[in-house]
């Protein structure tokens, strides 16, 4: 792999991370990312969460989506937003977002499908592994890095 290609893997995964820290931040539940380049060549991270009702799928999408797009990443496909479905998917290319509720997550089982995907590491408030609240503020956090 070359200096190019790896600098665009830690960038990607520092994306991942980043829409990881907004879907904390939005109290999403059961956050999972998962590291997809040694199964396919078509995305690099999958980020895996479960929202407690339409109106958090919703407002947890759309902070994504504005984060990303003040980061200049341009959304290549955005899925599940127009009604009552049970999965929105939001498609950054290298870094995909899946949001379902529990039903659709347990319907879909993403994790069960992807089982061969590594399971990275995630500090995030609610991620009862890491034992401390360091959640930041992900907009605030991007905002700051210009």
């Amino acid at each position: 792999m070359s200096v190019t290609e790896n600098s665009q893997v830690d960038e990607n995964f520092e994306t991942a991370r980043l829409v990881a820290r907004i879907a904390d931040d939005f109290r999403g539940k059961d956050i999972l990312l998962l590291d997809m380049r040694p199964i396919t060549p078509i995305v690099d991270f999958f980020i895996v969460v479960t929202a407690t009702s339409q109106r958090q799928m919703k407002a947890l999408g759309e902070e994504v989506a504005r984060v990303m797009k003040k980061r200049g990443q341009q959304r290549l496909g955005e899925e599940g937003t127009d009604g009552d479905g049970v999965w929105v998917l939001q498609d950054f290319g290298d870094v995909v977002l899946h949001v379902f509720t529990p039903e659709g997550r347990e319907l879909y089982d993403l994790e069960g499908l992807w089982a061969d995907a590594p399971r990275l590491e995630l500090e995030l408030s609610q991620n009862p592994a890491s034992g401390t609240d360091s959640s930041t503020n992900a907009a605030a956090a991007d905002e700051g890095s210009e």
